[in-house]
Order: C-alpha cells, then sequence, then structure tokens
C-alpha cells in the first residue's frame, strides 16, 4: 500500500472536518473500540462512539471551519501508517473568527483492504 492512499484518507478527514460532515467522517474513521482522539487540551476519547460524539459537538457548535494543512512526515509500515501536520486553522465560534496552528498526527489502519484513521491527536502550537 502506498503513502498516496494514506493522504488520500487523511484529506477526506479533513474535508469532512471542514463540511462538518458526520456520515463522511463515519466513512474514515475505524468504528471500532480500539479508536483514540485526543482534541487540543481535551482528554483521551476512546472507542468510536466517543470519537463521533465529540466530533458531532464540534459540528453543532462551529459556524464555519477551513483547515489548510502542510504535511510534515508520512510513514507506511504494512497496515500501520501516520500522517504528521501543522493544521491551520481559521474558524467561527460564537460569533467570533479564530484563527490557530496544532501539530497533529493522525495513524490510520489497514482493514480489509482499506486504511482507517485509528487515531487523532492535536496539540496547539503556543506563540
Amino acid at each position: 500500500m502506498t503513502s498516496d492512499e494514506v493522504l488520500a484518507v487523511n484529506t477526506a478527514f479533513y474535508r469532512a472536518f471542514e463540511k462538518k460532515d458526520i456520515e463522511a467522517m463515519s466513512l474514515v474513521w475505524s468504528q471500532g473500540t480500539g479508536s483514540t482522539c485526543i482534541h487540543p487540551g481535551r482528554n483521551v476519547l476512546r472507542g468510536w462512539k466517543e470519537v463521533k460524539y465529540s466530533w458531532e459537538q464540534i459540528f453543532k457548535n462551529t459556524a464555519y471551519i477551513e483547515v489548510n494543512l502542510d504535511i510534515i512526515s508520512t510513514e507506511v509500515n504494512d497496515n500501520i501508517a501516520y500522517v504528521i501536520l501543522r493544521e491551520n486553522i481559521l474558524q467561527v465560534f460564537r460569533g467570533q473568527r479564530l484563527e490557530a496552528q496544532s501539530i497533529a498526527t493522525n495513524v490510520f489502519q489497514l482493514l480489509g483492504g482499506k486504511w482507517y484513521i485509528i487515531h487523532h491527536h492535536g496539540s496547539p502550537i503556543m506563540r
């Protein structure tokens, strides 16, 4: 499997994020109990149920979001891959325009011939 396939899933994840589309988000995440997510400044969410709920809350409470990516590193080994990147985020939250940067790691697993996100961890870049 190639890094292009992993990067395509990574891109689909961020497009679902920008569109605030939980159905599209569900297509790129592993639905298992082993999925984990750490949003900037938050605790670990475990299992797709908790992860999905967190995205639903983000989507519900964010009027607009745009994420531009700077890929730092991509690695593919057998059935595990990761992407390390900088997220340049513009969002409208409670009527205010906010800009931020995060460093993120997205981990993917090859399941049934398709790559799925099994872990997302975003950390804010402090200026």
